[in-house]
């Protein structure tokens, strides 16, 4: 029975990868995945996805294949025999509904990657919307610098400050955003490496 996917984490919790492998996954076995990502997610190139690891593939945009006219995706991914969707939080959360459809109509197995809350631990609407109707939800673990769990994407300046205000989209990556656990989250502190790399700069 296909299923609706959420597998959300901090940034660093190698969603990317995970993604990517799942493709390749489906793609050793003879199957046919649709890998995609929301269209104003540019870091990487206009269709490609890549991981902090180094791994990558060519995608395509994720308004292109889902409309508000759920027949018209169901056309659009016929043939297909998995969705995978990277950042999901940054798709139009209108679309997310359509995955439930797509998933229970057509028996095609939608499997979406992307945080669950911004730099000031407000959720992303898509996520909302999507941990309310997936069917599994599950967390992808990464480690903040004192070894503990980190859960929370801090934004920092260009000086290491952690930063606690701003628009909740500002595409970055390790120049912008730390993973930390709630307690080095909330005083601030970075870690003693990071704080190193940031004063030698100055």
């Amino acid at each position: 029975m296909a299923r609706l996917y959420f597998r959300f984490g901090a940034m660093g919790s190698s969603k990317t990868a995970n993604a990517l492998m799942v493709a390749f996954n489906y793609e050793e076995k003879g199957l046919k995945p649709l890998v995609l990502k929301p269209r104003i997610e540019s870091r990487d190139g206009e269709k490609t996805i890549r991981s902090r690891i180094g791994l990558e593939r060519e995608c395509e945009f994720f308004e292109d294949y889902f409309k508000e006219d759920i027949e018209e995706t169901k056309k659009l991914l016929a043939g297909y025999d998995a969705v995978v969707v990277d950042e999901v939080q940054l798709c139009d959360p209108k679309l997310i509904p359509q995955m439930y459809a797509v998933v229970h109509d057509m028996e095609l197995p939608v499997i979406c990657y992307g945080l669950k809350t911004d730099f000031l631990l407000q959720p992303f609407p898509a996520s909302l919307e999507l941990a309310a109707i997936a069917d599994v939800v599950q967390e992808l673990k990464t480690v903040c610098w004192c070894g503990n769990g980190a859960n929370c994407n801090a934004r920092i300046d260009s000086e290491g400050n952690v930063v606690r205000e701003g628009e909740q989209v500002m595409l970055g990556g390790n120049d912008a955003y730390i993973s930390l656990c709630y307690a080095h989250y909330k005083s601030g502190d970075i870690g003693p490496k990071m704080r190193a790399r940031y004063e030698k700069s100055r």
